[in-house]
């Protein structure tokens, strides 16, 4: 059993609804007994980072989270879940993340004034992931042409022993990470079309 963490942010629906058409069996749930018997676990997220954050502290799962990641357990991060996975973020102040990949969330509005590069933010849309990293299962079906649906601001950057994917914005963004059994996606897999679906496909067949 698949079990996706419902701390109140996400698109909840649209990823269970993913991995159903998958065939997937997954379960919506914040208890403990659920997470710890899964085989998979997915942190989705939308919204600020110091707020997820808080949520999570909230409903006491900060510690559970790093435990089950450190068993050897598959774990994915999706989009703001993704970034939870680094040390910390400097979105609005700086917040301290899960700790599970080492490198840090940076501002894209700050690095593109700096490098003076003339780019919306928030990027949201369709972009280009080229592999880095041949070797993570969650790459094992891409191709040279494959897009992915981005919707953030905030980036993980000082990570590229991590980097298994990214997208070309001005700068590279990181589109997928992994550090183990740890794997993050900065895109979001499940509005993503026939490649999306393969990524979690992909990861739902790495062995727990």
């Amino acid at each position: 059993m698949l079990a996706i963490i419902d701390y109140g942010v996400g698109n909840l629906f649209s990823l269970s609804r993913s991995l159903e058409h998958l065939g997937v069996n997954c379960q919506i749930t914040r208890s403990l007994t659920e997470l710890k018997a899964a085989d998979h676990i997915i942190l989705p997220g939308v919204g600020a980072f110091g707020d997820a954050r808080k949520k999570l502290e909230e409903l006491s799962l900060i510690e559970p989270i790093q435990a089950l990641a450190a068993s050897g357990k598959p774990f994915l991060g999706i989009c703001l879940g993704m970034q939870l996975l680094f040390d910390k973020s400097e979105e609005f102040g700086e917040h301290s993340g899960l700790g599970l990949i080492p490198g840090r969330i940076v501002s894209m509005r700050e690095t593109f004034d700096r490098e003076n590069i003339d780019l919306k933010v928030p990027q949201i849309g369709w972009n280009k992931l080229t592999v880095q990293n041949q070797h993570s299962p969650l790459v094992k079906s891409l191709g040279k042409n494959d897009f992915v649906y981005y919707v953030h601001s905030y980036y993980a950057t000082d990570c590229q022993k991590y980097l298994v994917a990214d997208s070309e914005y001005g700068i590279s963004i990181p589109g997928i990470v992994q550090n183990k059994n740890v794997f993050g996606t900065q895109f979001h897999p499940e509005k993503s079309g026939e490649v999306g679906l393969n990524i979690l496909k992909a990861f739902t067949e790495v062995p727990a």
